[in-house]
């Protein structure tokens, strides 16, 4: 009887993912993998770990104050405005230029 893999085994499988995806998609990420000199692959894992770690951080609840939740509502009520921030948010994007 053969014997199971270890955990080390396990957690070091790898397991193939396709995916399609427009020319120009496929460009950008090529771009940006040859600035960090890695392969599109490893790009691609590292990008989608990070988000799915982001997305699931997300989902975390946070207790505070009522003081903390009064000031953060009040925040929320007043988004930044002024010169610099209106420059900010027409600047186009570096990868679109």
């Amino acid at each position: 009887m053969p014997a199971s893999p270890s955990a080390a085994d396990a957690a070091s499988t790898t397991r193939a993912v396709n995916l399609r995806v427009r020319e120009e998609v496929r460009d950008l990420i090529d771009q940006a993998a040859r600035i960090q000199g890695r392969s599109r692959s490893d790009f691609m894992i590292d990008a989608a770990r990070r988000a799915a770690e982001e997305t699931l951080l997300d989902q975390t609840l946070v207790r505070v104050d009522r003081e903390t939740y009064e000031h953060f509502l009040a925040v929320l009520d007043h988004p930044p405005a002024g010169e610099g921030y209106e420059r900010l948010m027409a600047a186009p994007s570096p990868w679109e230029a």
